[in-house]
C-alpha cells in the first residue's frame, strides 16, 4: 500500500508541475503578445510626400543652403526654408517659372555669372555674408563646381583647414572634382573680407 500511495503522490506532483509549466508557457505567450510593437511605417500626408529637395541640397550654415538648379518639383520644399534670397551662379537667364516662384514668395535673386576662374566670387561672397539676405540658397547647375568654390571661400573665412575645405568640395563634386577649383580656393585672398561680420556662423573649425 505504501508503494501505491507513493506512486499516487508522485503522479499528483508530476501533474501539478506540468500544470505549472503550462501556466508559465501561457504567461510567456501573453507577455510576448503584449510586448509586440507596431513597426508599420507612419502614414505621411500628401504635402509631406511632395517635399522634394533640389539636387545636391544641403545646409551650409545657419540660414545658408546649397543645391543644384531647382525646378518646379522642388518649389514646395523651398517654401519650407522661408528664403529671403537666392544666389544664382550661372550667366544664363533665370527661367520664367523660377522667376514667378520668387515673385510669389518675396524672394530676391542675386545673379553672378561666374565663368572661368570665378572672377565674381568676391562679390557673391559679400552678398552671402550679409545676414539681411538670410535665409539664402546658393545654386548653380549641379551644385558642384561654382557653388563648391563659393562655399569653399566661405570656409576659408570660417578658418577651416584646407583639407576639410577640399573634403567638403569633393563630397559634392565626386568624380567631377576639378584641380583648378581646389587651386582657386587655396589661393583665394580673404584679407579684404575679414572685416565683414559672420555672426550667423556656428560651424567654425
Amino acid at each position: 500500500m505504501k508503494d501505491d500511495t507513493a506512486t499516487t503522490t508522485e503522479l499528483i506532483q508530476n501533474q501539478h508541475q506540468k500544470g505549472n509549466q503550462e501556466m508559465c508557457r501561457a504567461t510567456e505567450v501573453v507577455s510576448t503578445v503584449e510586448r509586440v510593437v507596431d513597426m508599420s511605417s507612419p502614414v505621411m500626408s500628401q504635402d509631406e510626400l511632395n517635399l522634394i529637395p533640389p539636387l545636391n541640397f544641403a545646409m551650409v550654415d545657419n540660414g545658408i543652403f546649397r543645391s543644384g538648379f531647382p525646378d518646379s518639383a522642388n518649389f514646395s520644399f523651398l517654401q519650407t526654408l522661408r528664403l529671403r534670397s537666392i544666389i544664382y551662379l550661372c550667366p544664363e537667364p533665370y527661367p520664367e517659372a523660377n522667376n514667378e516662384f520668387l515673385k510669389s514668395n518675396g524672394i530676391k535673386l542675386f545673379q553672378f555669372g561666374i565663368e572661368g576662374y570665378k572672377d565674381t566670387i568676391r562679390e557673391a561672397l559679400k552678398t552671402l555674408l550679409d545676414v539681411r539676405n538670410h535665409p539664402v540658397l546658393i545654386h548653380c547647375k549641379r551644385g558642384k563646381h561654382r557653388t563648391g568654390c563659393l562655399v569653399g571661400c566661405l570656409r576659408k573665412l570660417q578658418r577651416w583647414c584646407l583639407s576639410s575645405i577640399f573634403d567638403e568640395y569633393q563630397r559634392f563634386a565626386a568624380a567631377k572634382a576639378r584641380v583648378s577649383d581646389q587651386r582657386f580656393m587655396e589661393l583665394f585672398d580673404i584679407s579684404s573680407l575679414k572685416h565683414l561680420p559672420m555672426s550667423f556662423s556656428c560651424l567654425k573649425r
